[in-house]
């Protein structure tokens, strides 16, 4: 290994973005930034009533220089001339409509508060009728089934969904959008000057899982599909694009300009994006059978698979399988929860209304006393209401819940399921009422083993990441319990900037392969936990009421559906 032993992973996540210098070496962490974006944060372009959720390109651009040039400031002197590589995850499926030149509509005047031209962010439901369209066309247009390695469900949360949604509403930016890109193309394009979007390098991670992309299929669905879907799509695959990449690829080197933004020099390679719980699992180490749960917000639950064992066999209800999406050379399979951390932040913010609200009327102190009051009581509401959950026998509150207060993103994708919250009584109180959630989203996390296993894909162990899974105690003990299997915990606190520093160390010819970089670069196991046989046995009862509340829900949302 050269001198140049240094690299960068660069982590956009949903609220911030966070950039971490590491040594190729041995994995040790050197320096960090993180940057939260300032528009997001505003709730700017985003309408949560309509499940519409936006991000401006601004916010991502302004966040990569920060954090960068931070994290090199940050570091020892003479760090910047020593890294070799920079790799980027982000969320996904995050597509934005760009110009000619590939840049987004939004960083144009005309379009620059319109959020039609913006980055659609994964959590954006606004597309579940057009999901709807495209899985009943794929099942009954007499051609290939499209949706066959996307679990057989389309979900309104991924890229075709959410750009024909745009389409049919907003015509000026029908008419002004020459291409498509996802966010993690378009980072790595614009730092390396090649935001053409007819040769700009795309991901496999994101064409495979989100676009319907395929090698048997020749790539991305055939015209006359897309035709047949909606005559707004005409002409636009060829202005897409055929082939993909894994992430140990390199687009190219930095351009001479955001060198100099950054702090880095030209020399610097950069690697093929992916989608953050992809590199994630990576930087937790990943092996074949070992289910890797992205805990945040949402979960991400990855699986690498050699090719020959599945024998081309089709994994109904999840999220996609993908060659190479994940690991090059082996199958990826995704699938996941459309809210986790999220279920417990509407419950605090619930729990807080009348604290944020009232306060504000109050005379008897201070404006930045209130802002004190509620900061702090927002930071330890979930952590004591752990603790007092904790204290709550299983079976003994009556409690059952619902985790879809985002819809279902697996198995078998449903965006239009919302959540519930069957048995309380006078004396259901808030740590009861927050145990049955945190039962809820653990639940959903059996589902999904579950569908798994009955398709005939061993699971082996599990690893969890994220933020989730390294701040409560509390939630993964019961995740364990209701697996019913140990649930090992990697030390680093960055997962998903250290996968991608490890594919940044590939690209930058410092390792011959993603094992290889893994093996060298992986941070180890901090914990672990180990189900309880008594609380399982328990959670074995509760989880056949909690499939019977989903069945009951479900039901009635179809029934709605088909009156409408």
């Amino acid at each position: 290994m050269n001198s140049n032993n240094l690299v960068i992973g660069v982590d956009f996540g949903t609220d911030s973005v966070r950039t971490a210098i590491v040594n190729a070496i041995d994995g040790a962490e050197i320096s960090t930034s993180v940057f939260n974006y300032p528009r997001w944060k505003e709730g700017k372009y985003c309408d949560p009533g309509r499940n519409q959720f936006r991000q401006h390109p601004l916010d991502y651009l302004e966040g990569l220089e920060y954090t960068v040039r931070q994290a090199v400031l940050a570091a020892p002197p003479g760090t910047a001339d020593k890294i070799s590589g920079l790799s980027i995850d982000t969320t996904g499926s995050t597509p934005v409509a760009v110009d000619r030149q590939g840049t987004p509509l939004a960083m144009l005047p005309e379009f620059s508060e319109n959020p039609n031209a913006m980055f659609i962010l994964w959590k954006d439901h606004t597309a579940v009728r057009d999901a709807e369209e495209i899985n009943a066309l794929a099942r009954s247009w007499g051609g290939i089934d499209y949706t066959r390695y996307e679990g057989g469900i389309y979900s309104s949360e991924w890229f075709w969904a959410k750009l024909l949604h745009v389409l049919r509403e907003d015509p000026s930016v029908a008419k002004a959008a020459y291409s498509w890109v996802e966010h993690c193309d378009w980072i790595p394009a614009v730092i390396t000057g090649q935001t053409d979007p007819a040769t700009m390098k795309r991901s496999r991670c994101a064409a495979g899982h989100k676009a319907m992309w395929h090698e048997s299929f020749n790539g991305l669905p055939a015209e006359e599909f897309l035709v047949r879907l909606d005559p707004l799509l005409a002409g636009l695959r060829s202005r897409l694009y055929d082939k993909t990449f894994t992430s140990d690829v390199a687009v190219g080197n930095l351009t001479a300009d955001w060198a100099r933004r950054l702090g880095l020099h030209t020399g610097v390679k950069v690697g093929i994006g992916a989608f953050d719980a992809h590199m994630g699992a990576v930087g937790g180490e990943i092996r074949p059978y070992v289910l890797t749960k992205i805990m945040g917000t949402s979960t991400c639950d990855m699986l690498v698979v050699p090719a020959n064992d599945l024998d081309n066999r089709m994994v109904k209800g999840i999220c996609g399988q993908v060659d190479g999406s994940i690991i090059p050379g082996m199958i990826g399979l995704e699938a996941g929860q459309s809210a986790f951390g999220d279920v417990y932040a509407w419950f605090r913010d619930l729990l807080l209304w009348p604290i944020e609200n009232l306060l504000a009327t109050s005379t008897d102190i201070d404006q930045a006393m209130k802002d004190r009051l509620i900061a702090e009581l927002g930071e330890k509401l979930i952590p004591a209401l752990s603790v007092e959950a904790a204290k709550v026998p299983i079976d003994e509150s009556g409690i059952i819940a619902l985790d879809w207060l985002n819809g279902r993103r697996t198995p078998d994708a449903n965006q239009l399921l919302k959540g519930a919250i069957a048995g309380l009584t006078l004396g259901s109180d808030a740590p009861r009422v927050f145990r049955a959630l945190v039962e809820a989203t653990a639940f959903g996390a059996k589902k999904i083993v579950g569908r798994f296993r009955s398709e005939g894909v061993r699971i082996e162990g599990v690893i969890a990441l994220g933020g989730v899974a390294k701040k409560s105690s509390f939630i993964m003990q019961v995740v364990a319990d209701v697996l019913d299997v140990p649930i090992k915990v990697p030390r680093s606190e960055q997962t998903c900037a250290l996968g991608a520093a490890m594919f940044a160390a590939v690209v930058a010819g410092l390792y011959p392969s993603v094992d290889d970089a893994k093996t060298s670069m992986g941070s180890g196991i901090e914990t672990e936990y180990r189900p309880d046989p008594q609380r399982a046995a328990k959670y074995r009862a509760l989880y056949d009421r909690y499939t019977r509340l989903g069945e009951y829900v479900e039901n009635e949302v179809l029934r709605i559906r088909r009156q409408e």
